[in-house]
This record gives C-alpha cells, structure tokens and sequence, in this order.
C-alpha cells in the first residue's frame, strides 16, 4: 500500500503529496463499515488535518463502476472528474459524465458511478456538511502584504 508523503507542515497549514496520479491505484485502505479493501481511493482528512471538509482521489478501472449506491446521513458530495468518462446516476437520473463534469449531490441523493472508458477513470470527491458554508471566496478573504520567499 502507497503512504501519503507529508511535504510540510506547521500550525496553519498541512502540505502533502499523493504523487502520480496514475498511480492511484497503488492506494488501498479498509472500509470502516464493511471491512472490505477499497483499491484506488486516498482520503485525505486526516493527512492534511482537514476541519471542514473531505477530500479523496478515486480510481474507477476501465469497463467498471462503483460496486455499491449510496446516501449519507448529513454530507453533500462534489464529484470532480479528472480523467476519463461515463455515467453518474443520481436517484433514478442517468446522465454522461467526463474530464470536466462536477456533480453536487445532497446527503439522500442515492449516488453511483460508473467508468465506460477504456482507461482508469480518475475523480475527486469533497465531502461537507450541507448547507454549513456561511461565507466563501471574496466574502471571506482579506488581502494582506506579505513577501513572497520564492523570489
């Protein structure tokens, strides 16, 4: 199994990298509920010290799909798609998926996916509680002056 490589880290942020994305299938852990080895998906709560959010890589094999439908109790997922095409079934919608869809789904949307592509489907999913983000983007942020080190 691939360990996540912790690149720095300090009071206010937390930097990793997973590496190749090709090579994501490298990457396995145990599901917490059935027990069973999951191959191709990282979730990176824990390595980055996420508070509000989850985030993990997913690998789909060709000619494949995600051998399960699922809802969840408080959680909205966003499915970005990196890498490959498909289908993405909410409820009892089918719709096409590829390199560049986003899929937000609410907490009892029943979700599944599927990769028809010849090659690894390759996919982000963050995961956060619905309805919980109060400001975002410019609402939130505030320019500061700071040196940058890099120069």
């Amino acid at each position: 199994m691939k360990e996540i490589k912790k690149l720095s880290e300090d009071i206010n942020y937390s930097a990793i990298n997973l590496g190749d994305l090709n090579e994501l299938m490298d990457y396995s852990l145990i599901h917490p509920v059935n027990k069973q080895e999951i191959e191709g998906k990282v979730f990176l709560k824990d390595a980055t010290k996420s508070t509000g959010s989850e985030i993990s890589f997913n690998s789909l094999p060709a000619k494949s799909e995600l051998p399960y439908f699922h809802i969840h109790r408080k959680n909205e997922e966003t499915y970005i798609i990196l890498k490959g095409f498909g289908f993405f079934q909410v409820d009892g919608e089918v719709f096409d998926i590829k390199e560049g869809s986003v899929i937000r789904v609410g907490p009892k949307g029943v979700r599944g996916i599927c990769n028809s592509s010849t090659k690894t489907m390759t996919y982000i999913v963050v995961q956060s509680k619905e309805n919980s983000l109060e400001e975002y983007t410019t609402g939130d942020g505030e320019r500061v002056s700071f040196e940058p080190k890099w120069k």
